[in-house]
C-alpha cells in the first residue's frame, strides 16, 4: 500500500515535499494534485517508472505523456520556443494548459512523438506541484489520474489510494481535485490550435 501524505494546498510542508521528492528519486510513482485534476507522476529519466504509469492507465507507447515544469524558463529547456510561442506561454503560464511543442535534446527520444518530435509540457498553477518540482530539480513525467474505461478522473485522494495504492508509492493529499483536464494547445503550426478545451480558458488563443 502506498504512503499517504496530507499536505497543505497553499503552503505545503517542506519536510513532506522533500520526502516526496526522495521517493521519486528512488524510482517511485506518485499521485499528486494540479490546478486541473490529480495526476500520476514520476521522474522523466526513469523508464521503469514511466512504464508503471503506462500500465496503470493501460496506455500504449504512442500515447504522449506530459512534462510538468516549474516555470517558463524550465519549460524552455525541454521545448523549442520561438518569440510568438514565448509571448503566448508567458501569458498563460502558470495555468491549466498543456502545450504541444517540438522537444529539445533534453527530452528522451522514447518520450517524443516519433513522427513530429513533439512533447506535451505544462506549468501548473498549484503550490504543491510547484514545490515538488522545485525540490526534485527536474520536471515530472505526468498523466491524469484516470482509470481505464472511466470517463472522468479520480478526484478524492483517499479513493486514489484505495483503488491505486497497490500500484503507487505515494499519494499527496491536498484536498479534492477537479474533474476537468487541461486545455491542450498545439504550438507547432503557424498559429496555435486548441486541440482540447478543458480547464484553461481558450478565449485568449482564439482572439
Amino acid at each position: 500500500m502506498s504512503q499517504y501524505f496530507e499536505v497543505h494546498p497553499r503552503n505545503p510542508q517542506p519536510r513532506l515535499i522533500r520526502q516526496a521528492a526522495e521517493i521519486l528519486r528512488r524510482g517511485g510513482v506518485i499521485a499528486y494534485p494540479t490546478d486541473a485534476t490529480y495526476a500520476l507522476g514520476c521522474r522523466v529519466a526513469d523508464k521503469a517508472a514511466v512504464e508503471r504509469i503506462r500500465a496503470i492507465r493501460r496506455l500504449d507507447s504512442h500515447h504522449e505523456l506530459t512534462l510538468v515544469c516549474r516555470d517558463l524558463g524550465h519549460l524552455a529547456t525541454y521545448a523549442k520556443v520561438d518569440n510568438t510561442a514565448f509571448r503566448i506561454l508567458r501569458a498563460l503560464t502558470p495555468g491549466p494548459y498543456t502545450f504541444i511543442l517540438r522537444g529539445t535534446r533534453e527530452v528522451p527520444r522514447r518520450l517524443l512523438d516519433p513522427r513530429r518530435r513533439t512533447v506535451g509540457l505544462r506549468v501548473p498553477d498549484h503550490p504543491v506541484v510547484q514545490a515538488l518540482v522545485e525540490a526534485l530539480g527536474e520536471p515530472l513525467m505526468s498523466t491524469t489520474a484516470q482509470l481505464p474505461g472511466e470517463d472522468r478522473p479520480l478526484t478524492e485522494p483517499c479513493e486514489i489510494r484505495e483503488r491505486l495504492g497497490h500500484a503507487l508509492d505515494l499519494v499527496l493529499d491536498a484536498g479534492a481535485g477537479g474533474i476537468e483536464p487541461t486545455t491542450v494547445v498545439d504550438m507547432t503550426g503557424p498559429v496555435p490550435e486548441v486541440v482540447r478545451v478543458g480547464a484553461g480558458d481558450p478565449a485568449p488563443l482564439l482572439a
